[in-house]
């Protein structure tokens, strides 16, 4: 019952009982007395009036007397009962979830979120303790995010110290070699120099995904969507992609079965870091002498599908389902030189969301790994006259 309702029908209740009886006892006085009255009449009018009827009219008066005595006291008593149940039950209404509610902020106030503001009923009080509940399980959602943010936040500081150091340790080395006169052939300086080059794309690589990586979390992605030739665009990406694996002793082969004319709707400087998140990715775990990545761009209907498939070492069943997941590594010791910001791959997920599309993985561990994502192609609506 409202709140609103318990004090009224409280107040009824206080006004109308009383009422009630005092009605009840006056209206059994009047009777009283009209049938005295009556007595006295009939007395009256006989012949004969005797000493006992004058006893008999007052012994009716004084029982009458103490009857209206008796009735003021009964009803002091039931008023008075009445007030109180009625104050108890107004009171334990407001009472009981005040309790609960100055509990329920102190475990706030001391910051325990673990616990449960039970409800009943439907009245004022009800809704209040029902918002708080609701409050405490958003303070609880929100320290549990926040917890999980700064580790991860701590995750990436330290996988990006990890992987930065490696190539700058190796720059280093490789330039205090040429400084030694080590590399004292045009061969080996070639080689150097070539190492150094590759070193500083991994490092402007690794740079350029924590800068991506505040904007994901800000949501201020800047996206610039317009209509790309898929033929033309991503012949140019596997031109790009070639010269740089070239540099790593990778052969890329690319192959395009989509028709010349299709056309998607995207960003294609978005598309591109997806598509060299997942070369880098598949450069990373690559363990064959001849390293081989396959770029393949085909028409499946409403979509083209690319896929980027190497010869690595494979990703096992278990981390599989995990591994678009931010900061997820296969590589927990960290141990070897793969590196990695563990942000790569989510980044990608990320973006083809963005696009409407998917992004998921295929793997065999020792023979290889398969990435594919979809794009919808661009379509033009006919306007009917």
């Amino acid at each position: 019952m409202r709140l609103r309702n318990r004090i009224i029908v409280g107040f009824m209740m206080v006004i109308l009982v009383p009422l009630l009886l005092f009605t009840a006892a006056f209206y059994g006085l009047s009777q009283t007395q009209a049938r005295q009255q009556r007595k006295v009449l009939e007395q009256s009018s006989s012949e004969k009036v005797y000493d006992i009827a004058i006893t008999e009219s007052e012994n009716s008066t004084v029982r009458v007397q103490l009857m209206v005595k008796d009735m003021l006291v009964t009803a002091f008593v039931i008023l008075v009962f009445t007030a109180v149940a009625v104050g108890l039950w107004i009171y334990r209404s407001i009472a009981a979830p005040l309790v609960k509610l100055k509990k329920a902020t102190q475990n706030i106030k001391e910051g325990n979120l673990d616990f449960v503001l039970e409800v009943e009923g439907t009245d004022e009080f009800a809704e209040l303790c029902q918002d708080f509940e609701e409050m405490r399980k958003r303070l609880k959602e929100s320290a549990e995010e926040k917890l999980v943010l700064d580790k991860e936040s701590k995750e990436l500081i330290s996988n990006i110290s990890h992987d930065l150091k490696t190539p700058i340790t190796a720059v280093k080395g490789y330039v205090e070699g040429i400084m030694d006169g080590v590399a004292d052939t045009p061969e080996k300086m070639d080689r150097y120099v070539r190492t150094i080059y590759n070193k500083t794309v991994e490092m402007d690589h690794l740079i350029n995904e924590l800068t991506f990586y505040s904007k994901i979390d800000t949501n201020r992605i800047p996206y610039t969507f317009s209509k790309l030739n898929v033929e033309d665009y991503f012949n140019d990406c596997a031109e790009e992609l070639s010269l740089e694996l070239e540099t790593r002793g990778i052969e890329l082969v690319y192959a395009n079965y989509v028709e010349r004319d299709v056309l998607v709707i995207a960003d294609g400087e978005q598309i591109r870091r997806v598509i060299h998140n997942l070369i880098s990715n598949a450069i990373k775990y690559m363990d064959k002498k001849k390293g081989i990545i396959q770029l393949r761009v085909k028409d499946v209907g409403d979509f083209i599908q690319v896929e980027v498939e190497d010869n690595g070492k494979g990703i096992a069943t278990k981390d599989l389902a995990y591994i678009f997941d931010r900061f997820y590594r296969t590589d927990v010791s960290r141990n070897s030189s793969k590196g990695g910001s563990g942000i790569g791959l989510s980044i990608v997920r990320k973006i083809m969301e963005d696009h409407g599309g998917k992004v998921w993985a295929t793997s065999r561990e020792g023979i290889g790994t398969i990435m594919y994502f979809v794009l919808r192609k661009y379509q033009e609506v006919p306007i009917h006259e």
